[in-house]
């Protein structure tokens, strides 16, 4: 029996039969029909795309290559600036309903690369551009075009050509179902070196606004490379992260002078980190805010033509002196080859490479495609 299996059979045993973390966190939470309280049920137009890094949800949340507990009550995801973009990527970016020539449709390129049922391992790579990312050409040429005409994708852009753009590989592996080690790699893939800003975010999905919880969650720094996130049902948890060129402070609450045009109470609300990093707006309160629902240390580096720079993060319930101690990025080979172990022993002997590897990986799609669904029986 491989070590997956074995992991398969405790959790079986379990009340609720999943991992406790794993990519639960939404690639799409905006546009949904949950989040709709319009009175026309017109869910596209009531949460568009524009008013997802500003407007807090109701029903989720969701992120680039992200994780949550299974209630999705603490959320991680990687967010990226590549200098030129009038937003921070923090979520993949689609067309509506109404936008798109054949209906809603994703203009991305991601892969997901790897997962394991109990999500012990798992990968994903971003291919972000570092050109502006096209968003009003990829809107106004697919509505400009008929049903009858092909869709026009983010590849027929040009944002690709000569391979102007960063891999963003994004890999987990668990110590222990609540350990867990994140690698993630920037890979300039042009000939020349570019600029590109990395905030990996961990945040608390907003229940507390509608009466969920007595105590709202807080994240608070420890030292200089770790906070600490309470919660009063998940309980404690601690971010760890390497030294980095800043750390930033905000809420997960909505924009309401963007979303509504109600002046704002606060400067800390969902959005901030992108005036932050964008337009420098309130940068230093945001450092010394030490304290909030949602938090990222941020780094801005530049990467040489074809070279790789690499940021190790560590979420965990453990209280550690030393996060990354000498040989811990073995755990990733350790879990990279039980998936290697698992997958030899449930595809079908005498598949060729090229097939075992198509059907790992459409595997890896299914298994990252998993998402928490709030359902609340009481409500």
């Amino acid at each position: 029996m491989t070590a997956e299996h074995q992991r398969l059979a405790v959790n079986a045993g379990k009340t609720v039969p999943l991992a406790q973390w794993g990519p639960y966190l939404s690639e799409r939470q905006w546009g949904t029909v949950r989040e709709d309280y319009s009175n026309n049920g017109d869910a596209w137009h009531y949460f568009p795309f524009d008013h997802a890094n500003c407007r807090a949800y109701s029903w989720g949340e969701d992120g680039l290559g992200g994780i949550s507990d299974f209630f999705g009550n603490l959320c991680f995801a990687v967010s990226l600036w590549n200098g030129n973009d009038p937003i921070l990527k923090e979520r993949l970016f689609g067309l509506s309903n109404p936008e798109g020539n054949h209906g809603e449709d994703v203009k991305e390129l991601y892969y997901h690369l790897d997962n394991l049922p109990t999500h012990y391992y798992m990968e994903y790579l971003y291919k972000y551009p570092q050109q502006a990312f096209p968003y009003d050409q990829l809107r106004t040429e697919n509505r400009n075009r008929s049903k009858q005409e092909p869709e026009y994708e983010i590849l027929d852009t040009g944002v690709f050509d000569n391979n102007q753009y960063f891999d963003v590989q994004i890999t987990y592996a668990k110590q222990s179902s609540q350990d867990i080690f994140i690698r993630i790699d920037i890979t300039n893939r042009y000939s020349k070196a570019a600029e590109i800003t990395v905030l990996p975010t961990l945040w608390f999905y907003n229940r507390w606004r509608d009466g969920t919880f007595k105590e709202r969650p807080s994240i608070k720094p420890i030292n200089k490379t770790t906070v600490k996130a309470d919660h009063e049902r998940l309980g404690d948890y601690y971010f760890y992260f390497q030294p980095a060129d800043k750390t930033l402070y905000t809420e997960n609450e909505t924009n309401t002078q963007i979303v509504t045009g109600v002046p704002n109470t606060s400067i800390f609300t969902k959005d901030a980190f992108n005036h932050a990093i964008i337009k420098g707006e309130n940068v230093e309160e945001l450092c010394k805010k030490k304290e909030g629902t949602k938090f990222s240390p941020v780094y801005k580096m530049k990467v040489a033509g074809g070279a790789t720079k690499t940021i190790y993060c560590r979420l965990s319930n453990k209280v550690e002196a030393n996060a990354f101690p000498k040989g811990f990025k073995d755990i990733f080979k350790m879990r990279k080859q039980e998936a290697n172990e698992f997958y030899a022993a449930i595809l079908p002997s005498g598949m060729s490479q090229d097939m075992a590897r198509i059907q790992r990986q459409a595997l890896a799609g299914v298994l990252w495609s998993k998402q928490y669904y709030h359902f609340d029986v009481e409500r």
